[in-house]
């Protein structure tokens, strides 16, 4: 049985076991290039969560086995897809006649990475290698010849003082970029965590070659980020502001857990609220509130944005999902009769942005959708989870 149909049926079967063991079932049990279990461990890799990635990675510097290096290299190009990358596999050992690559990562805006990746600084790198691997790819017509590309350095350890002293004292200085394996996980942290595409847009930035002496940019990204966050806590607040926000961290997760269930597919976590498909052929928004006392019982606000609209439109099949209160109760609405009702909803307006808000309240045993003065209102009942949805 493949690790795809293992992992689907009994995730908790691979979830706890070592990632030696895990490579053990793909395939020979050996990773080597054009391989079965090459492309099983790959598989598997873009179905499993970030969290589990983070510790395969941790697992490939301290508990060292038998191709723990190649193992590295597919974790590493994977958590470059979570961060939105398109992403080339390279190959795990030279041969003659290809052009020696790790990785090659292009951005949504077209910017191309080649990845390089490294246990440790331990020993020498010949930058100049690496950067002949650019010039061959370019040439090859792997690279785009419209926007620069750079050089990313991923190396497992923390102190990498001598090799960006290295880069530094070289001629490919402007060229290269280096980041620990350390920083790149908080990296894919940071991006599951926001979801303006402003902020994902610093995310890329910051791993493109840049001139220092300013920090304005790094900056930008760590403002944004915080911005962000408490802005959503603010939204939330506008329910009631006597009572601070309080979701449970699992509140998402869990929704997504039973929605999972019930359209019976895989999705992986995009960011804050996006979750999809590996092919992002199915994309779900997923937005939760905890519940708010109102005159006639309770109600549960939440926003959606312009740039989520855009992401379901672009999506083959797309829902939006409403934790109200607890996973107990979920909205789960196909989009395309979603994005019927935005018209008549309330709209928020900042100076660089906007939102609808869709408040739904609980009447009886009924979810209602309340939108602005002169709109209809909707019975959303028949969308709560538990009747039958096909994906």
């Amino acid at each position: 049985m493949a690790l795809t149909d293992i992992w689907k049926k009994s995730p908790d079967q691979l979830a706890g076991k070592r990632l030696a063991q895990i490579i053990g079932f793909a395939g020979s049990g050996k990773l080597k290039d054009d391989s079965d279990a090459s492309r099983e461990f790959r598989a598997y890799l873009s179905q499993v969560p970030s969290a589990l990635l983070v510790s395969y990675a941790d697992q490939c510097l301290t508990n060292r086995f038998d191709d723990s290096g190649l193992a590295l290299q597919d974790v590493v190009n994977q958590l470059g897809r979570r961060l939105g990358f398109s992403v080339t596999e390279g190959r795990y050992r030279g041969a003659r006649g290809e052009i020696g690559f790790d990785g090659i990562w292009r951005s949504p805006q077209g910017l191309d990475l080649i990845v390089e990746v490294k246990t440790t600084d331990a020993y020498r790198v010949d930058l100049n290698v690496i950067a002949g691997y650019r010039r061959s790819l370019l040439t090859s017509g792997q690279l785009s010849s419209e926007e620069p590309s750079s050089i990313l350095i991923v190396v497992g350890r923390q102190d990498t003082g001598d090799l960006e002293a290295q880069i530094r004292g070289s001629k490919h200085a402007w060229d290269i970029r280096l980041i620990s394996l350390d920083a790149l996980c908080r990296l894919v942290r940071l991006k599951e965590d926001v979801e303006d595409p402003g902020t994902l847009g610093k995310i890329y930035d910051v791993l493109i070659p840049r001139e220092f002496t300013r920090v304005d940019g790094i900056i930008d990204l760590v403002f944004t980020a915080a911005e962000e966050v408490r802005e959503e806590t603010e939204l939330e607040s506008e329910g009631e502001e006597r009572k601070p926000k309080f979701v449970p961290v699992s509140f998402h997760e869990a929704c997504v857990s039973r929605i999972q269930r019930q359209l019976k597919l895989q999705l992986i976590k995009r960011s804050r609220a996006t979750y999809a498909t590996v092919d992002d052929s199915v994309v779900l928004i997923c937005a939760v509130s905890r519940e708010h006392p109102s005159s006639s019982g309770s109600f549960y606000w939440f926003a959606f944005h312009p740039h989520q609209r855009d992401v379901l439109s672009k999506a083959v099949k797309g829902y939006v999902a409403f934790g109200c209160g607890s996973e107990a109760t979920i909205v789960l609405i196909p989009f395309d009769t979603f994005k019927a009702w935005l018209e008549g909803m309330n709209i928020t307006k900042k100076t660089d942005r906007f939102y609808w808000h869709v408040h739904i309240f609980r009447q009886g045993n009924d979810l209602v959708l309340h939108r602005k003065k002169g709109s209809p209102r909707i019975d959303l009942t028949q969308f709560r989870l538990g009747t039958e949805v096909t994906a």
